[in-house]
């Protein structure tokens, strides 16, 4: 359950991108939302859908995700599949949640850059001129040793039940117990990587496949669905 909120005159929207700053935009959302005690949230915008999402990708948004669970954030908002220029994405959030203070990063990726030149300022002012924007300058040397970068385009795939343990398949079938995406090591003719996939309670969990088979054990669960939120 969020805390409530003592004042709700100011709300703060924190856009993060790919990259490792959008952790430390985050905090700094946190921070500032904790001195104000207003509703803090977090939004990111991807032209492609969910679903299509590399490793890399994925495993932002997850600990983004995770982030903002541990911070108790107020809502984290993805947009994914947004066909539409970021500045319109960000307004319509901003809209909807009587945002009145937006906090981006100065140059987290080339995506973004355009944040810098003032055109994705300018731009979101003209849809929303009530907010305040914060602009906080960012490290490009900064480094993220969290994820691995040797894996495939994710993949929708399940998992059954094989004796003790589990085994990968990219079939749909009445006796699947999981279903996720599969990002295959780069390199390897057989199925060895990493399936994803979120657990009843909301989480995101993840095991190791190697030839087709889950690495150790998982605790038994429903059918469950990885859904976008």
């Amino acid at each position: 359950m969020k805390n409530v909120k003592g004042r709700m005159d100011e709300r703060i929207l924190v856009c993060v991108y790919y990259g490792p700053n959008g952790e430390r935009l985050i905090k700094r959302g946190h921070k500032l939302s904790q001195i104000m005690n207003c509703p803090l949230y977090v939004m990111t915008v991807d032209p492609l859908p969910y679903d299509d999402f590399d490793a890399e990708r994925s495993n932002y948004v997850d600990r983004w995700r995770e982030l903002c669970d541990e911070l108790n954030v107020d809502e984290f908002i993805l947009r994914d599949n947004e066909r539409r220029p970021v500045s319109k994405a960000i307004a319509e959030v901003a809209h909807t949640r009587n945002i009145t203070q937006i906090i981006i990063g100065q140059t987290p990726q080339s995506r973004w850059e355009e944040i810098t030149k003032g055109s994705l300022v300018n731009s979101i002012l003209k849809e929303i001129t009530f907010v305040d924007i914060h602009i906080v300058s960012v490290d490009r040397t900064l480094k993220s040793d969290s994820l691995d970068m040797d894996f495939e385009k994710g993949v929708r795939a399940f998992l059954r039940k094989d004796e003790d343990t589990y085994r990968i398949t990219f079939t749909r079938a009445r006796d699947n117990l999981y279903e996720g995406i599969f990002y295959k090591e780069i390199g390897t003719d057989f199925n060895n990587g990493i399936f994803k996939f979120v657990s009843k309670h909301g989480k995101t969990r993840q095991v190791h496949i190697t030839d087709d088979l889950v690495v150790g054990e998982i605790k038994e669960e429903p059918n469950v669905k990885l859904e976008k939120h």
